[in-house]
């Protein structure tokens, strides 16, 4: 009598037909996601004939080429000014025009210019967009007029003054104060003490007069005075000044260099 297959064989048997089971399986997977070698060499050069497609279009074609060149934003420059400076190559492909070289021109060549944005306008065009310093003191000087923007820049002379902005006088030729702090610092100080006033009273000054570095006084119209003293408590001082104009409409001169005790007078 055969004797029959003993545990261990019957543990192999089975443990045998687990694994090729499992092989079976796994391979079966791999051929049903595996790509065919063909198809994949189709799809990679369908990738490279769209990206050579798309960097011809930009570079090769004429289909994006800047044609015109619009500028937005100027006051007192013209766009003939500003494009003439930009000097945008015109037939150039726009994608690969250089707007930050563009924009640092402009900002090295027109001082006038604070800010520029140079933007592409698909397909033909680049934007300029402008925008200008705006002077808050005005320097006499030989009959012309340097502006002087909010930050203490002198960024233009011109032959006529800008209608509303004052004057700035600086009386500190003998002064302590310009030996100590120049006359630069003392700009920036008159143009500090100008960018606090009130919006009525900064539209009524005609002069700012500065002769010391705690030494400042406005010119208004009508004849008014205000001695503002040094540009500390620049804010306090302005509220004072329109408290005190309002309960002295007729006064012509005021003196908020000490906030805490202000004082006016007629004349």
């Amino acid at each position: 009598m055969a004797a029959g297959p003993t545990t261990a064989e019957k543990r192999g048997t089975s443990k045998s037909k687990g694994s090729s089971g499992r092989s079976s399986g796994a391979n079966n997977r791999n051929q049903r996601f595996r790509v065919p070698a063909p198809r994949v060499l189709l799809v990679a050069l369908g990738i490279v004939a769209l990206v050579a497609g798309g960097l011809w279009a930009l570079y090769g074609s004429t289909w994006f080429r800047v044609e015109r060149v619009k500028t937005s934003g100027t006051r007192v420059l013209t766009p003939a000014e500003v494009e003439a400076v930009a000097a945008v190559p015109m037939g150039a492909p726009l994608a690969g025009v250089d707007t930050d070289a563009i924009a640092a021109r402009l900002r090295q060549e027109l001082p006038r210019i604070e800010s520029i944005d140079v933007v592409r306008s698909w397909p033909h065009g680049i934007g300029l967009k402008v925008t200008e310093r705006q002077p808050v003191l005005l320097v006499e000087k030989g009959g012309k007029f340097t502006e002087v923007d909010a930050t203490g820049l002198r960024f233009a002379t011109v032959d006529t003054a800008p209608r509303g902005v004052p004057r700035l006088v600086l009386d500190s030729a003998s002064s302590p104060s310009l030996r100590r702090f120049g006359a630069d610092r003392l700009l920036r100080e008159a143009v500090r003490v100008r960018g606090e006033l009130p919006a009525q009273i900064a539209r009524d000054t005609r002069v700012v007069r500065i002769t010391s570095y705690d030494s400042v006084t406005l010119e208004l119209t009508g004849g008014r005075r205000v001695f503002w003293g040094s540009g500390e408590d620049g804010p306090v001082k302005a509220r004072v000044l329109t408290a005190l104009m309002k309960a002295s409409p007729k006064a012509g001169h005021f003196d908020v260099s000490a906030p805490t005790a202000p004082a006016s007078s007629g004349s």
